[in-house]
């Protein structure tokens, strides 16, 4: 079957990691993803499986073991990976923020002590902003890191940490007012924070002194990856892990992650669609009403006209964001365009395929199910669409002020 959503320009090399990656989710994910989903069961073959292929180094440079790849490639993988089950796709995006992050902010001795582990897979990677009563405003964190010595102290409760249980390293945004006074930091909260970067055991409980991974969320959808929240009490940790270093730099250094996160949301929502396109189009030539397949009724036909032309221009603004980031450029009206418009457009192409189904599009035997439930998540995470827009209308005024 022909498939949409192709890319053009791509080098050899992305063309047969692609290839590989597609085939990977074919066999080795897309047979027993709903099974799993349903048990709500960490994918551990899975994630066994990517660690072999090299995915968790895709971005990080060849110097520290990894593959030195774009961020483009990594999001065409995102796009394949969450065609297969969209919880694989998430449990390495917060992996590559914080990799990322490292690549981008961290100092030389973070740098070589963490990449060439989170190469292989042996760390793995999350990242903490949001807390209890924060939503989207994450000026208002109050968590909080207070110098003692060489040491920071720090305590607070941060909530919708994905990878919370199985991952070992995890940055995390806190306020340290630092260099500031009550008033400055009260005037200017964003330069008033700072990232750690917190090594931790897998599991649940207390991880390490002073920090609890109470247990997994239970979640409408995207399950199977642990969702958790974070408590820090009176947790000590190093003054050498401050990425970068230096304090009060901690919301620059997350919002450069994020727009690399908006890009992968993008890629989901691309891969998702794409999904629920296949599902759409093939059952719709296997149902037969009214003595024919129900793709030769024009109403069906037009269903999949639009969630076809969706799905081509989600994919076209998530690429051209993963484009423009890794020409070294400012992104962040590409990423929140692409990231609002995926989003959107990821929803309507599953429920379309959702009404397609009909009734047994209800039925948790079938796979659009599944779908139906993780495409919300999308409209929420690395930023809700109206977080989206009003990036998109602040750089718009930017772009477009008005001279004289």
């Amino acid at each position: 079957m022909a498939r949409l959503a192709q890319t053009a320009g791509l080098t050899d090399i992305q063309q047969e990691i692609l290839s590989t990656v597609r085939d990977f989710v074919d066999k080795e994910i897309l047979p027993v993803a709903t099974g799993l989903e349903h048990r709500d069961e960490y994918p551990q073959q899975i994630v066994d499986g990517l660690k072999e292929l090299g995915l968790f180094g895709l971005m990080i440079p060849e110097e520290y073991g990894g593959l030195g790849e774009s961020l483009l490639t990594y999001a065409l993988c995102v796009e394949e990976i969450a065609r297969g089950w969209m919880s694989v796709s998430g449990i390495i995006n917060t992996h590559f923020i914080v990799a990322y992050m490292l690549k981008q902010h961290g100092t030389q001795e973070q740098k070589d002590h963490f990449l060439p582990r989170m190469a292989a897979g042996e760390v793995r990677g999350a990242f903490s902003m949001s807390e209890p009563g924060l939503g989207s405003d994450v000026s208002a964190i109050s968590s909080k890191a207070v110098r003692d010595g060489d040491e920071y102290v720090l305590n607070g409760q941060k909530m919708w940490l994905t990878n919370g249980g199985t991952s070992t390293l995890v940055a995390v945004l806190v306020r340290s007012d630092e260099g500031h006074s009550p008033e400055e930091a009260a005037a200017k909260p964003h330069k008033s924070m700072t990232t750690f970067l917190v090594e931790k055991e897998p599991g649940f409980g207390e991880v390490r002194p002073g920090l609890t991974i109470p247990g997994k969320i239970d979640k409408m959808g995207y399950k199977g990856v642990d969702t958790t929240e974070l408590i820090m009490d009176d947790l000590r940790i190093p003054a050498n892990r401050v990425l970068g270093g230096t304090t009060g730099r901690g919301f620059y250094q997350m919002m450069d992650g994020v727009e690399v996160g908006r890009v992968n949301v993008a890629a989901r929502g691309c891969g998702v669609a794409q999904r629920a396109f296949e599902l759409g189009v093939q059952y719709a030539q296997q149902r037969h009403t009214f003595g024919k397949p129900i793709a030769q009724h024009q109403a069906i036909q037009f269903k999949l006209a639009e969630m076809a032309t969706k799905v081509e221009a989600a994919h076209a603004m998530m690429v051209n964001a993963a484009r423009k980031k890794d020409s070294g450029e400012r992104n962040d009206l590409e990423a929140g365009m692409a990231k609002y418009l995926a989003s959107e457009y990821c929803k309507e192409v599953v429920e379309d395929a959702f009404r397609i189904h009909g009734g047994y599009g209800f039925s948790k035997e079938y796979e659009i199910e599944r779908l139906y439930r993780e495409a919300p998540m999308l409209l929420i995470g690395e930023g809700t669409a109206e977080i989206q827009k009003m990036i998109i209308g602040r750089r718009l005024l930017e772009e477009y002020r008005l001279q004289g």
